[in-house]
This record gives C-alpha cells, structure tokens and sequence, in this order.
C-alpha cells in the first residue's frame, strides 16, 4: 500500500509541474504575440537612414 501512496504521490507532483511549465510556455507565446502585434510590419522594421555604416565606394 506505501508504494502505491508514494506512486500516486508523485505521480501528481510530475503533473503540477507539467502544467507549470504548460503555463510558462503560454506566458511566452503570448508576450511574443503581444510584442509582434505592436510592430507596423509583421516581417519586422527595417532600418532607414543610416548610411554612416558603410565607406564610401572607391
């Protein structure tokens, strides 16, 4: 009986953990969500005006 008290115990604690990571994992889908949704293009911004990065060409 002990060992099936002690299987179920931590049966249930791989499962609580389970789902916490379950809800980490939600948690970064949606902030990476909210972030891309505050972006004009879905593709990402593209830098503009900065020509000091380059020499000039010979």
């Amino acid at each position: 009986m002990y060992e099936y008290e002690l299987y179920r115990s931590t049966s249930a604690e791989l499962i609580r953990r389970a789902d916490a990571e379950r809800e980490i994992g939600r948690a970064r889908r949606a902030r990476r969500a909210a972030r891309r949704t505050g972006r004009r293009d879905p593709e990402g911004q593209v830098r503009q005006g900065d020509c000091s990065r380059f020499a000039p060409a010979a």
